[in-house]
């Protein structure tokens, strides 16, 4: 396997997974990954319902690190484990989003858009009103305003969530259909000299690529993009490092011949 670090990763601390963090570690230690980096759910503002009771999605940062610390520690001679966090991006809280990243020495900052409107399509019940094409493009503007409303992170995350959860997924989505978007993101995070990941997570949901698709990841490197960082997006134990061989290939076709690693904020490049 050419990528040996996970670089999209959760624990008993995201409020939506039940892992360890210690059983995860082990997990990339028996796949041989010289790097991995736990990257905790931090959604602010996140919808109250039944399924997602207030403060899930809240993060006690302190108690993550202490963990990870004493993990770190134990397992240094085997693995490099770092420090990470996923923000949940809404335009409102771009100066909430900044407060939490300054006031930790995160090595890792992965900033991601999960909400459309308010509402997550994860659950498709709330968006029963639209198109698939509709959803995408109100999610895909939204994103774009974070992009642009928000500096401090390291990669952008699964910019194309949203397909995992249309009615009809990727059946008819295509780059094309959104290029006037999906080229003003790109754009923008090159003039911030940011970073993108390929998310592996997508397959799981019975995508046919990963997140984001090859022809945004093939433009990101054409316009000169070449910080990505590999991520399976596990929140369960088996499914850290799934399906990276595929995304080596990808990585490659797409015309990239490195992938990164981050540790105090600042990229490493590892051949592919």
């Amino acid at each position: 396997m050419p990528i040996r670090a996970d670089y999209h990763l959760h624990s008993h601390f995201s409020g939506d997974c039940d892992a360890s963090m210690e059983e995860m570690i082990l997990k990339a230690i028996s796949l041989n990954f010289t790097h991995m980096c736990f990257t905790e759910h931090f959604d602010l503002d996140y919808p109250v319902s039944e399924d997602t009771p207030a403060g899930m999605f809240d993060l006690n940062v302190d108690s993550y690190l202490f963990d990870l610390i004493k993990y770190k520690e134990k397992y240094a001679d085997q693995i490099q484990v770092n420090f990470g966090i996923e923000l949940g991006m809404q335009p409102h809280l771009s100066r909430e989003n900044a407060r939490i990243v300054k006031a930790h020495e995160f090595d890792f900052v992965i900033a991601s858009t999960h909400l459309v409107q308010g509402r997550d399509p994860y659950f498709p019940n709330s968006f029963l009103h639209m198109s698939d094409e509709e959803l995408y493009r109100c999610y895909f503007e939204e994103e774009l305003a974070c992009i642009r409303s928000f500096t401090n992170f390291d990669v952008y995350g699964h910019i194309d969530y949203v397909i995992r959860y249309g009615k009809k997924k990727d059946k008819d989505y295509s780059y094309e259909k959104y290029q006037d978007l999906f080229d003003k993101m790109i754009d923008t995070l090159l003039y911030q000299e940011k970073g993108i990941e390929i998310n592996t997570g997508g397959l799981r949901k019975g995508l046919n690529e990963p997140n984001p698709c090859s022809e945004f990841l093939r433009r990101y490197r054409k316009k000169g993009g070449e910080i990505i960082t590999v991520g399976s997006d596990a929140h369960f134990v088996q499914h850290l490092g799934a399906d990276f061989d595929r995304a080596a290939e990808i990585l490659k076709d797409c015309g990239f011949k490195y992938y990164c690693t981050f540790e105090k904020r600042t990229p490493s490049f590892h051949k592919l």
